[in-house]
């Protein structure tokens, strides 16, 4: 439960960073966010599946690019649901949904399934002949 709420808390933030990055994306408040958040959770949680599974020879013929595609028309969906979010066009859904990817794949790799955070602990060994290993 606590993993779950890191996460949303994670997406809420991506949702902020990419209306501050893109002025064609709005939020109204923290507030907005957190309920968009919601909304886009729930609805890669049921739709984003089987549009995958819709669009898969187009998805493998763009080496998976076009999972951004469906990416900004989910956030497009929500903004038509969330009235504090306000997404200009096709375009900017493409640039948010890339940051909000970008960013919730940087700071949700730093959860457990847990939901405990984590830091990344790598150990460099040096081996024989002197190359370096973990």
């Amino acid at each position: 439960m606590k993993g779950l709420l890191l996460r949303w808390l994670i997406l809420t933030f991506a949702i902020m960073t990419a209306a501050y990055l893109f002025s064609g994306i709005q939020v109204s408040g923290f507030g907005s966010a957190l309920f968009a958040a919601l909304v886009l959770g729930i609805l890669n949680a049921f739709f984003r599946p089987i549009l995958l599974i819709l669009t898969l020879p187009i998805n493998v013929l763009s080496l998976g690019l076009f999972t951004f595609v469906i990416n900004a028309l989910l956030l497009m969906m929500t903004s038509g649901i969330i009235g504090g979010l306000v997404v200009d066009g096709f375009g900017a859904a493409l640039f948010g949904s890339l940051i909000i990817s970008l960013v919730s794949l940087l700071l949700s790799s730093f959860i457990s399934d847990r939901g405990r955070v984590e830091s990344l602990d790598i150990e460099l060994r040096r081996r024989r002949g002197g190359h370096w290993g973990r």
